[in-house]
């Protein structure tokens, strides 16, 4: 009896076991076919305005007029991905497994960035990976957009109606977005003509990502100015060592309220090193030689280096 009563309770259990799996395939939906790809004129049909818009940029009129290859000639698909699942249920943020790009669109920034660094992954994005927007989660679209033309270059994403895409302005605003410090300095008396659009960021830095400090564009801080500033390059006969091994370490390139861009006045700056030797820093009446007309530099006029036979003190 125990043994048909067991027996019993198993087939119970099996047949319980055999009806929820034919309930779960019927009520199951049923999962869509893989996406493929429909072609353009089937987005221009729904999406005719940012359609239009997109045909202006620079990435339009490849991807839509002058096609290199054929990833190329699937222009909007290129980057949303394939559209027949999105178009077959009626279109919807996201809808059909397509990637967007807004910022509340949910997709992650390695996804959105992955889709971008599919064709920009030479050039000044090779080390983006490395760069510390990557690592902070920034993506493409935070600084660039991409369905409307903005500037001539970069496609800078508009800040403010009042961005002045102009010119070179344009791109220090975008900057200037999270790098408030540095906006701020730009707003001093002594500072980097960026205000005016003589230079921008970029002159300096790579955003994208360097093997260099703070994203410089050269190896080093000097190395960057020299760029501009070729006169203050040497070699020289009398280095000056502060000057020789970084131009940070006596001027704050962004902006200060202090003449040629020093950190502090002169002669503050100069006794910051030079305060046991030579000219005493001790208090002086106003006739002493210690600081003659308030500046070591008006005697002392070649700090970066000097290639004069006697210019061991830097003099004129």
């Amino acid at each position: 009896m125990k043994r048909c009563a067991a027996l019993c309770s198993f087939c119970i259990l099996l047949l319980l076991v055999f009806l929820r799996i034919i309930w779960s395939a019927e009520t199951e939906a049923p999962k869509p076919a893989p996406a493929t790809y429909v072609g353009n004129e089937v987005c221009q049909a729904c999406h005719a305005p940012a359609f239009e818009k997109f045909s202006q940029t620079m990435m339009g009129k490849i991807f839509l007029f002058n096609p290199r290859n054929e990833t190329e000639k699937r222009a909007c698909e290129n980057c949303h991905g394939p559209g027949s699942n999105h178009a077959a249920a009626g279109g919807g943020k996201g809808v059909g497994g397509m990637i967007t790009f807004r910022k509340d669109s949910g997709e992650s920034a390695k996804v959105q960035n992955e889709t971008c660094l599919g064709c920009h992954q030479r050039g000044v994005q090779t080390y983006w990976e490395a760069g510390p927007h990557a690592s902070r989660g920034l993506t493409c679209v935070t600084c660039h957009t991409l369905m409307e033309r903005t500037t001539d270059k970069y496609q800078l994403a508009k800040v403010g109606e009042k961005t002045p895409f102009f010119n070179k302005r344009a791109e220090t605003e975008v900057c200037g977005q999270c790098h408030l410090q540095r906006k701020a300095q730009l707003m001093r008396s002594s500072h980097m003509p960026m205000r005016e659009g003589k230079i921008t960021c970029t002159d300096c830095h790579n955003p994208h990502g360097t093997p260099n400090p703070s994203q410089l564009k050269q190896t080093s801080v000097n190395e960057n100015c020299y760029t501009c500033h070729t006169e203050r390059r040497g070699p020289f006969l009398w280095e000056h060592p502060p000057a020789f091994e970084n131009c940070g370490n006596c001027h704050e390139p962004h902006g200060t309220v202090n003449d040629r861009l020093l950190k502090v006045t002169d002669p503050r700056l100069c006794t910051s090193c030079h305060n046991a030797t030579r000219h005493p820093v001790t208090p002086r009446p106003k006739t002493s030689v210690f600081f003659f007309n308030r500046s070591c530099t008006n005697c002392h006029s070649q700090v970066h280096g000097s290639n004069h036979p006697s210019g061991r003190f830097f003099q004129r």
